[in-house]
């Protein structure tokens, strides 16, 4: 097989960039931080409150802002001063972790507190993250853009893997609250870089108004149709929305079904994160012939669905971590195939919104699932939530599977029958 030269030496240029090597470094202590804290919120609260529900609240206030005003922040970061959004924005963030910090360690702090703090950083988290993403371009060269983003996208899918990783040693070692240090301190290298990497003199961005966002839903609706896009978002947010509550409301299933502690739930991060490392691992594999990303994405789906029935039915705690150490292989490959088939699948002028659905979809399959699940844990146990949201999983995600063999049949068939007319002529 022949390699482009070109092709082949793209990493090793990036690594000679220390800018590029800096925001990259820096931007995976800060997300490392904010996934140390966001395994540990979970747990604080429900010590403090004893309720499913404040934490599928808590993490639906976290991640709900994004529905509304991730396309606003877009909005700002073509209007104003990019460098100065994020400051800003990411500085109100590190104040509000700071305060939870100081709060938590006198003693002061309240689960409504939690809650509107954790509003807060979604709020100002989608409304600085298109200023964020629109770095990478000031950093590298023109011909080094695709892999420099593809390479951003490693970075925070290995922060997400190490992350809740680290959190779980953190926890059974020092405590919750270490982990809301950690964070705070995460935010100050990426604060730093961003005043040496980023230009001194920005170039000026354009004012004339975007387009509207109604138009621009009508405009993209005609795309989503004539492909099958909408398939690895379906995907996505299914697996959000029954499967990622596992990771939420794990405190809960520690500490209901094993009586374990911070050990036991230390162990627990630790062994998702496990997962999720090796995950990271198998998704550079060749897919099969027969497969395409996106179906690889729903097959995995659909394992991360069973994991979910066996977690809730299991009672050992080693086999816990051994399920999720599967949940974690699952829950990434199946992420990292749907994203890469967006991508590989956008055109140029839809490539921006495509990978804004891809995060809308993150996001929304987290808050809405996060709330029902407290809500459903609430009212049939933590055990019953998981194997209802398993087989809800499985179910939508087989007829996802089935959609998608449908919709690759008939473009074949289009295929087909385009090169037999081409012969003919």
């Amino acid at each position: 097989m022949t390699v482009d030269t070109d092709v082949a030496a793209m990493p090793l240029k990036l690594l000679k960039s220390k800018k590029y090597v800096l925001f990259w470094i820096s931007s995976l202590l800060s997300n490392m931080g904010t996934w140390m804290q966001q395994v540990a919120e979970p747990w604080i609260i429900l010590s403090m409150t004893q309720s499913s529900v404040w934490v599928g609240f808590d993490s639906f206030a976290m991640n709900a802002p994004g529905w509304i005003f991730t396309l606003w922040g877009g909005v700002l970061a073509d209007r104003r001063d990019r460098k100065k959004i994020i400051l800003y924005f990411q500085g109100v963030q590190f104040v509000c972790v700071a305060a939870l910090v100081t709060l938590l360690v006198l003693g002061w702090l309240k689960v409504w507190m939690i809650v509107f703090i954790s509003f807060l950083v979604g709020l100002t988290d989608a409304l600085s993250m298109p200023s964020f993403q629109s770095i990478i371009p000031s950093l590298v060269t023109a011909d080094e853009i695709p892999k420099a983003v593809a390479y951003n996208s490693a970075q925070f899918n290995l922060s997400r893997v190490l992350g809740p990783a680290v959190a779980g040693l953190v926890i059974a070692r020092f405590g919750a609250v270490a982990c809301f240090g950690a964070n705070a301190v995460s935010y100050l290298p990426f604060f730093l870089s961003l005043y040496w990497i980023y230009p001194k003199k920005a170039p000026k961005l354009k004012t004339e108004a975007p387009a509207q966002p109604i138009s621009q839903i009508k405009e993209f609706k005609t795309f989503l149709i004539k492909n099958d896009i909408r398939i690895p978002l379906q995907t996505v947010i299914v697996t959000t929305l029954f499967c990622a509550p596992v990771l939420t409301f794990c405190p809960i299933l520690i500490k209901d079904i094993f009586h374990s502690g911070v050990s036991g739930f230390g162990g627990a991060m630790a062994a998702f994160g496990l997962g999720g490392l090796s995950g990271a691992g198998i998704s550079l594999l060749p897919i099969p012939n027969f497969l395409n990303r996106n179906q690889v994405s729903i097959s995995v789906a659909i394992l991360l669905g069973v994991a979910t029935i066996a977690i809730g039915l299991n009672r050992s705690l080693f086999f816990l971590y051994v399920l999720l150490v599967i949940a974690g292989v699952a829950l990434t490959v199946s992420n990292v195939a749907a994203n890469s088939y967006l991508q590989e699948n956008a055109t140029n002028q839809t490539r921006g919104r495509v990978a804004s659905l891809f995060q809308l979809a993150n996001h929304g399959g987290l808050s809405i699932g996060a709330l029902v699940t407290g809500f459903t844990v609430t009212r049939f146990g933590i055990s019953q939530a998981l194997i209802l949201n398993g087989g809800f999983a499985i179910i939508l995600q087989v007829f996802n599977f089935h959609l998608s063999r449908r919709i690759s049949k008939v473009q074949k068939l289009k295929t087909s029958q385009t090169m037999h007319i081409t012969k003919v002529l």
